[in-house]
């Protein structure tokens, strides 16, 4: 199975995915990325060129000092959802799990919020300039991928979204303690505006590289020709705080 399943055209066009080229066969790609081809060629030809640097500065276990409860700005959220908010059941929702890894998963929200939870209050930051302190609720993603049961070589994680929206995160960043697949915010149930049913929220990356509606996550040891929505447009990869 391929990473991104396009949605159709409409949403095609509402996420202006039509300004990226070669996207017509990214499905061949993305279906051979295990082969020798992905491994020799395509891991080391797209390979972002901020990764090695920014990755030296960051520190995979500890955590970023986070602000007491009083400090959170309920109101200085800004909602980002362009013209489109996907409706997702949440009775039926599924997170599914693949790729290099030895437990696929398909997870549900009931499954989800059996697993340990943990929450932090820290600061969003928006590539736009705005920033607000939330207080983000869930479980780890390290928890997740440790169920999934990497291979020993993945490297990159792969995020798709009910919207369309797709990122994807080097794999020392999304094992990091402050990494959530949030489905609470400021301790009440996630909106649908913020990303609900889940989404990712973590300290050490700007706004754009937290997915909201996540509904796959895909392992990979090689680097694939997509890097995210608003990286293929332009946007930095690795994008650290």
């Amino acid at each position: 199975m391929s990473l991104i399943e396009f949605p159709n055209r409409r949403l095609l066009m509402r996420r202006r995915f039509l300004q990226l080229s070669g996207l017509s066969s990214l499905g061949l790609l993305l279906n051979g990325c295990g082969g020798r081809f992905f491994e020799e060629v395509v891991g080391k030809t797209f390979e972002p060129l901020n990764q090695s640097v920014e990755q030296l500065l960051l520190n995979t276990q500890k955590p970023v000092p986070e602000f007491a409860k009083s400090a959170i700005e309920p109101d200085a959220l800004i909602i980002n959802t362009f013209d489109f908010t996907p409706k997702i059941d949440s009775a039926k929702f599924r997170l599914i799990v693949e790729g290099d890894i030895n437990n696929p998963l398909s997870l549900s929200m009931a499954d989800i919020q059996q697993m340990p939870h943990t929450s932090m209050t820290i600061r969003h930051v928006c590539v736009e300039g705005w920033a607000a302190i939330v207080q983000w609720g869930g479980l780890q993603l390290r928890d997740i991928i440790a169920l999934a049961k990497p291979k020993q070589n993945v490297r990159y994680v792969y995020f798709q979204s009910a919207d369309g929206y797709y990122e994807s995160w080097d794999i020392a960043s999304a094992l990091h303690p402050q990494t959530l697949m949030a489905y609470e915010k400021n301790g009440q149930p996630l909106p649908i505006e913020n990303g609900a049913p889940l989404r990712l929220a973590a300290p050490i990356k700007l706004g754009y590289k937290q997915s909201k509606w996540v509904t796959r996550i895909f392992l990979a040891e090689n680097f694939l020709p997509i890097k995210g929505y608003w990286e293929d447009q332009g946007y930095e990869w690795f994008a650290g705080l």
